[in-house]
């Protein structure tokens, strides 16, 4: 229908047009108060200057908020693929439909639950054993929060994975377990690391998690928060930025892995 009426394309095409422009109008405002040399978020910036960015990078504070967001987003990609991968194998190929529908659901719950819900039943459930304020109680609560989203992506794999190369595998003398080790797993790796970048970007980017169950532990996102509510600088522009590009840089090192030549996999 589009094909016969180019008039209407011409419209679809600017609509998209104008819905992208309107969520990239943030970057446009980001990017020049990270660089600004007023002494507060005033745009446009009246000058150019680093400072924010060494304000950062010279800040023992963020510093370490930065590396402790790091280390639990790491932490929880690694735990949310382990225990994730395995229960997708679950979901994809459980018999009884009825248990598998319920832990379906119950599995992407914490995407619909809002994530103070979330927090709170986290923050009763670690505070009787005093692990709030540890680095061990951020990457479970985290994990609740990112789960779903390697379950969601591995499940799907899964789903459109062509069996009979399991079974052409076990056919050649392969067992059911090595047979998923070295056919299935390889055929859907992509699947499994896009979930964990997911799960570590969930990680990486939560707040509210954080503020329940973090303590001491600063994360960047608490950071940033206590920042704005305390000391409102161009310092919280110039992080964007880096976290803004930091993505970037995470999607096309995916995108190069991804187009890259894979060998077929191998028995050995």
């Amino acid at each position: 229908m589009i094909g016969r009426m180019p008039w209407l394309r011409g419209l679809l095409v600017g609509f998209c047009a104008i819905v992208f422009a309107f969520l990239m109008l943030p970057l446009a405002v980001v990017f020049p108060l990270s660089v600004s040399s007023a002494t507060y978020l005033q745009f446009p910036p009246p000058g150019f200057s680093w400072r924010w960015f060494e304000s950062y990078f010279g800040s023992p504070s963020w510093m370490q908020a930065t590396l402790i967001s790091i280390e639990v987003a790491c932490m929880t990609a690694v735990l949310a693929v382990l225990l994730g991968v395995p229960l997708a194998f679950y979901l994809a190929r459980g018999r009884a439909q009825w248990l598998t529908a319920a832990v379906d659901k119950v599995m992407v719950s914490p995407l619909i639950i809002p994530s103070i819900v979330t927090a709170i039943v986290a923050y009763s459930l670690f505070a009787p054993y005093q692990m709030i304020g540890t680095r061990s109680a951020l990457v479970l609560g985290h994990t609740i929060l990112a789960l779903p989203f390697v379950v969601v992506v591995v499940t799907a794999a899964l789903r459109g994975f062509d069996l009979t190369l399991e079974d052409a595998a076990m056919g050649l003398g392969a067992g059911r377990m090595r047979a998923i080790l070295y056919v299935t797993l390889p055929v859907i790796r992509p699947s499994i690391l896009s979930g964990a970048f997911f799960a570590f970007m969930a990680s990486f980017d939560d707040l509210i998690i954080a503020l329940y169950l973090s303590g001491s532990n600063m994360t960047l996102p608490r950071k940033t928060f206590e920042n704005i509510l305390f000391a409102i600088d161009p310092t919280i522009a110039a992080i964007s930025v880096l976290q803004i590009l930091f993505v970037v840089l995470l999607v096309a090192a995916w995108f190069a892995f991804a187009r890259g030549e894979r060998p077929a996999p191998t028995l050995p």
